[in-house]
């Protein structure tokens, strides 16, 4: 990958801007980027079911001990929650905020010793479920909980997908916006 996260010094939460169709592949270059530096992840998913993370992480050689979630759609999609979910949080929708704060404090509040990184998929996601204000409003609950616990985020979105007023406040959220697609500097 052409992109990499760095959480020594100041910087400690990120937008990661991710073209649509490297979404997943960006998602666990992140989370591994994440586990190599003994991070415990805690990933907040609105965007893909626990059980399809789990196989993809699974299958991409990650070690699902050092993972935590908090999946806002599979009670959505299934109607229920799934069984043998082993280190999840379920909430019952994307557009319930209210409970997915909620989830992000309680999951927080179980690391007292190394606070998790959270890996926040999508925000792009979020956007099918509700209007981008109230999106701002929460990640800025998310971010303004995360320093105030000194932890760090990152919050992966499609490029293109935020209109220009939801992506001017959330670069204003974070300490560093990252574009994983490598641009030529002087294009010909």
């Amino acid at each position: 990958m052409a992109f990499s996260i760095n959480m020594s010094g100041e910087k400690k939460l990120y937008l990661v801007m991710s073209p649509a169709d490297k979404l997943k592949a960006n998602n666990i270059e992140i989370i591994r980027q994440l586990v190599s530096m003994n991070y415990p992840v805690l990933i907040v998913t609105t965007n893909q079911p626990y059980a399809t993370l789990v196989n993809s992480y699974a299958s991409s050689g990650l070690d699902i001990s050092k993972i935590s979630f908090i999946d806002a759609i599979s009670k959505y999609a299934l109607g229920k929650f799934p069984p043998d979910a082993k280190n999840c949080r379920f909430v019952n929708n994307p557009a319930n905020i209210t409970d997915l704060g909620i989830a992000i404090t309680e999951v927080l509040s179980r690391f007292p010793d190394k606070k998790p990184c959270i890996l926040f998929d999508s925000i792009s996601t979020m956007l099918i479920y509700i209007p981008s204000i109230n999106i701002s409003k929460f990640i800025h609950f998310v971010t303004s909980k995360l320093r105030l616990l000194n932890s760090q985020g990152v919050f992966l979105a499609a490029e293109k997908s935020l209109d220009p007023l939801l992506m001017t406040q959330l670069i204003t959220f974070v300490d560093e916006v990252i574009d994983t697609e490598t641009k030529p500097e002087n294009p010909v």
